[in-house]
């Protein structure tokens, strides 16, 4: 008698708990969402891990952290996915057709947190209210204030609503990355789920936040190009600078000097159209983000300028001579047509882009290659009375770069991008004679390290990898010090040597992402705090189509409190 009335009781608790989809449910304790079997006395109140990362994780799980205060109810009610819509944006504001398009990313965003084999149906109405102080301001720049305040509640007539302030589009679009990460999709019940209450005031530490993108090397596809951006819009990072020439290849296609792109691209198929680029620009600002456009030089120009007599060194032997890595090139200062070319480029980017921060490249000028240039030794000897020590090749090279910038259409006071060691003395010397600075260290925010070497054995240059922990310890603030307000931030970099279409993902993500709430959130934590956001957050970007590398075992996602090493758990709301 008494074995077949545990039977039953079994039957029933499997039968009920089979309709929430598992046996699991997990419980927030000791700031720790842990895994528990369901029982008849839970299954009621039964806890998905994605519902229990909400009330249980530090900043409701949110990435990047936010820097004000954040505070979070104790409920979730289910969600209507057919019944979410924005309002607030007028028809005749600039910012109108960027609204529609924020409305329309974030219903399809939304949507991929469904899986593909289920169809929720029922819920409660989401209305998000955007209030924009100054909806004129529709391009990003260095001092457009990015930040917002966003409050969730129920209203009486029992829809869900969101109530977004904001200075311009860019924080309310912010706002709506941040209310996104507080839909959860509940697989125990198969409901899209949000948090009923909820209010935050957020902005950004650092004004530039940006990723860096090598497209000559290797081509990248502008679908790749496109995951990049989005998987940046995501993370709240506004800066995609794009490094899209090089001595490798010339993929661009300049509007006054299309001989360029037909002699330099790999083939035709690999170039950058001007629709291609147009498209990209638009598809970012969509997503709060400039594109910044970088035409290098006086190195690293070769491929397309082939029948110029503009560049020297091309692809000269024994290269090791004349450059860091093959195919050499350097343009010949000394031409005066060169700076016709370099003025109609300069032009077309200008007029194609419009940024408000314009890249002229100047790294990695190799003195052999100048010296070893008959006309170019000539004409410093005979029209300027220079040498031929590298204080005169240097001279050669400021007389260059004056001459670049004069044939700017736009003057622009720039920063100074460094790329270098975090501790080198140059960094010092810049902010000592007060320099603005966007930082990108080789040894914490070059994502193409730790790979083979490729013109060598061994290992590449830069190596060891670079871990997501070394980039969450790059802190702008540790490495200025009392100059901090000099740093207007960072950029994660992508040289593509050894990457392209089929790998980008992976090596830009998630550790772009460390970088990104760095300069978000300017934490005063380590990167243990911020560990298994981190790890929703990687979940996060897969599920909008991004191939972000694993950086732990799926079982310490569910169990992370088994996972860590001497952690210890806060945790911000364990009355659930």
């Amino acid at each position: 008698m008494g074995s077949s009335y545990s039977l039953a009781v079994l039957l029933l608790w499997l039968s009920v708990a089979q309709s929430l989809n598992s046996v699991w449910r997990w419980e927030c304790e000791k700031g720790a969402c842990q895994k528990k079997q369901i029982t008849n006395d839970t299954i009621e109140t039964a806890l998905s891990l994605s519902t229990c990362r909400l009330f249980c994780s530090q900043s409701a799980a949110l990435w990047p952290k936010p820097t004000g205060d954040v505070s979070i109810g104790n409920y979730l009610t289910q969600l209507n996915i057919n019944s979410i819509n924005i309002e607030g944006a007028k028809s005749d504001t600039p910012i109108f057709d960027l609204s529609r398009a924020a409305e329309r990313i974030f219903k399809e965003e939304i949507q991929t947190l469904i899986p593909s084999n289920i169809n929720v149906v029922g819920g409660k109405s989401l209305i998000i209210n955007l209030d924009v102080k100054n909806p004129n301001i529709s391009k990003i720049s260095l001092d457009v204030d990015e930040s917002y305040t966003l409050k969730v509640s129920e209203t009486s007539d029992g829809r869900i609503q969101a109530l977004v302030t904001a200075p311009t589009f860019f924080g309310a679009r912010h706002a709506l990355v941040t209310l996104g990460q507080l839909v959860i999709f509940d697989d125990l019940r198969d409901q899209l789920q949000i948090v009923r209450d909820f209010l935050v005031s957020d902005r950004p530490a650092y004004p530039y936040r940006g990723v860096l993108l090598d497209t000559s090397r290797n081509y990248i596809s502008v679908d790749a190009i496109k995951r990049t951006i989005k998987a940046m819009g995501a993370s709240k990072l506004n800066t995609f600078h794009w490094h899209i020439t090089d001595s490798h290849s010339f993929p661009y296609v300049s509007k006054s000097r299309p001989d360029l792109v037909k002699y330099g691209a790999y083939s035709p198929s690999k170039i950058y159209s001007q629709s291609d680029v147009e498209d990209i620009i638009q598809y970012a600002r969509e997503r709060g983000i400039r594109v910044m456009p970088e035409f290098d030089a006086p190195a690293h120009v070769g491929e397309g300028w082939q029948n110029t007599s503009l560049v020297t060194c091309f692809n000269w032997q024994p290269w090791q001579d004349y450059c860091v890595e093959p195919p050499c090139g350097q343009f010949d200062p000394t031409k005066a047509e060169l700076y016709d070319a370099i003025e109609d480029i300069y032009g077309d980017m200008i007029e194609q882009f419009q940024p408000d921060i314009f890249h002229m490249g100047g790294d990695e000028v190799n003195f052999n290659c100048w010296n070893s240039t008959a006309n170019i030794v000539e004409w410093m000897e005979k029209e300027q009375g220079w040498s031929r020590t590298e204080s005169d090749f240097i001279k050669l090279w400021n007389y260059f770069q004056a001459q670049a910038l004069q044939r700017l259409y736009k003057k622009t006071s720039s920063p100074i991008p460094v790329w270098t060691k975090g501790d080198d003395v140059q960094i010092t010397d810049l902010l000592e004679n007060g320099y603005k600075l966007i930082l990108s260290n080789y040894d914490a925010l070059y994502l193409d390290c730790g790979f083979a070497g490729w013109v060598t054995d061994g290992n590449n240059w830069c190596s060891p990898y670079i871990g997501w922990q070394k980039v969450y310890e790059n802190k702008p603030a540790g490495i200025a010090g009392n100059k901090k307000d000099q740093i207007l931030g960072s950029e994660a970099t992508l040289w593509t040597e050894q990457a392209d279409t089929s790998s980008v993902d992976g090596r830009l993500w998630p550790r772009a992402a460390a970088l990104a709430e760095v300069l978000w959130s300017e934490p005063s934590t380590g990167w243990q705090e911020a560990e298994h956001r981190f790890l929703i957050h990687r979940e996060r970007l897969v599920s909008l189509g991004i191939d972000a590398d694993a950086i732990e075992p799926q079982w310490c996602l569910m169990n992370e409190e088994n996972c860590r090493i001497g952690a210890t758990f806060n945790s911000a709301n364990t009355n659930v």
